[in-house]
């Protein structure tokens, strides 16, 4: 009996430190966890598919034949310049649900009583990360369906449209480290929702997304091309053959798809140290 009550506490302090293949295993853990909860509440995964399908369709059929791409007015010439801007639109969006998520588990204790368990103090938020990444694989999945029921088309065969997707995915992973951070730091659920969402409508209009840069105004224009949200939707629609692509001198345009690259993998580092030096301070 002795020994049992001297070993029990220890099984609840926290590791230090477990090394790389612990945080991994750790994380996949708590992806899991979420992926299963997801699969509970499949209203999360509707919802989450809806309003991109919407986006397809208003933007289609509403603006298609009045929006100028390239100096045409072709419906058909706009679906497929619109479809990139969809994608990264909905896989940006999915910030929004990643920092309430974040927000919700802080509110309720669920960290707290993670941290009682010997893990990795960064797997809390990485597992979220990557249940909320697979959630938005599906998410754009349906959406290319509807894409190509609606006209979309590709152009440039499928490594180049499986490369394209990757970079989209790479964005919408990063970017979901800026919602982690935005949840670690408000104290509901509803402000990290609003929080989420306050700074991408911005990021995602002042861009190449929706409308041909060269009718902005030239400071207005400038903006949009250094967007990295722009690198990723011009990148993207090089890589799927579609029109739109811009002739800006800008290097971000010039040199899309690394830029991409640059762009996410920058927004990762940081916003991912941001957001586990935050974690550990708020669950200090």
């Amino acid at each position: 009996m002795a020994t049992t009550e001297a070993t029990a506490p220890s099984t609840l302090v926290p590791r230090p430190g477990g090394g790389i293949m612990q945080s991994v295993r750790d994380s996949l853990v708590i992806a899991k966890r979420n992926l299963i909860r997801m699969t509970r509440i499949p209203e999360m995964i509707i919802f989450g598919l809806i309003q991109p399908i919407m986006f397809v369709v208003l933007f289609t059929y509403v603006f298609g034949g009045s929006m100028k791409v390239g100096g045409s007015t072709d419906a058909n010439t706009y679906k497929e310049f619109l479809m990139a801007g969809i994608f990264a639109q909905t896989v940006t969006f999915a910030t929004a649900g990643a920092g309430a998520g974040i927000a919700d588990d802080m509110n309720k204790g669920l960290i707290d009583r993670f941290r009682s368990l010997p893990m990795a103090r960064g797997a809390v938020l990485t597992g979220r990360t990557l249940a909320d990444l697979v959630q938005t694989t599906l998410t754009v999945v349906v959406l290319a369906v509807v894409a190509l029921i609606v006209g979309w088309r590709v152009h440039e065969g499928i490594l180049k449209m499986l490369g394209a997707f990757g970079l989209l995915l790479l964005l919408g992973y990063a970017f979901s480290w800026i919602g982690a951070l935005i949840g670690l730091s408000v104290r509901t659920p509803e402000a990290a929702t609003s929080g989420g969402l306050i700074w991408l409508f911005p990021v995602t209009f002042i861009s190449n997304a929706f409308a041909d840069t060269s009718n902005m105004t030239p400071w207005l224009r400038h903006i949009a091309e250094w967007n990295p949200f722009s690198a990723t939707v011009q990148a993207c629609r090089q890589l799927f053959g579609n029109p739109g692509v811009s002739q800006s001198g800008a290097w971000p345009m010039q040199h899309a798809v690394w830029a991409s690259l640059i762009w996410s993998v920058l927004i990762l580092v940081v916003f991912r140290t941001l957001a586990v030096r935050k974690y550990r301070s708020a669950t200090a």
